[in-house]
């Protein structure tokens, strides 16, 4: 049986390179909705608790709302971190507190200080599903994830090999950290 839950991210991008409309900067609401599969957690009577869902996705994409997303190559990016570092807000301001935790992976790097995200690959609705899989494959068991930005949208199913039998807290129904505790709640196994 499967979870979801589903997230609204509001962000700016272009295509860099692209001939057409995209290659200017513009923004998007994307809506982003993750599925997770597993049995019913007899404990809870839930695959698993959609709020710890949307919790452990947030944490993840809350990078990505409300940010400038880049390529790496993008002639844009040396010059928008100028402009930050003149207005001093590259590092940050008093006034940002819609940050996550910053990432450094294979396909993206976030600085939450000054809202940016920097991808490998040019940041399409295909591309969003892979950095997302990316950031949650080892924190959920997910099965599928949908991401439509504007009139595009792309899919992307996942199979039970890519997902891990980990052990689930019978009060709250999260996973069991290595040590088998609750990180929520403290039941031991």
């Amino acid at each position: 049986m499967r979870s979801f839950t589903t997230l609204d991210i509001q962000y700016a991008h272009r295509f860099y390179g692209f001939k057409g409309e995209a290659q200017y900067l513009h923004g998007h609401t994307g809506i982003l909705t993750v599925e997770v599969e597993d049995t019913i957690n007899t404990g809870v009577n839930m695959v698993f608790p959609c709020n710890e869902i949307n919790k452990t996705v947030w944490d993840v994409v809350q990078n990505f709302d409300h940010a400038l997303i880049l390529r790496e190559d993008d002639p844009l990016l040396p010059a928008i971190l100028d402009v930050y570092e003149t207005q001093g807000i590259k590092n940050g301001a008093p006034t940002n507190k819609q940050k996550g935790p910053s990432f450094k992976t294979e396909l993206a790097t976030a600085y939450p200080e000054c809202r940016l995200v920097v991808t490998k690959e040019t940041m399409t609705v295909e591309g969003m599903i892979k950095i997302v899989y990316d950031l949650l494959k080892d924190k959920l068991n997910i099965a599928k994830i949908t991401f439509t930005s504007g009139v595009n949208g792309a899919v992307q199913e996942y199979g039970k090999e890519n997902q891990k039998e980990k052990d689930r807290c019978q009060l709250c129904g999260i996973f069991l950290n290595e040590n088998g505790v609750c990180p929520k709640c403290g039941y031991r196994k």
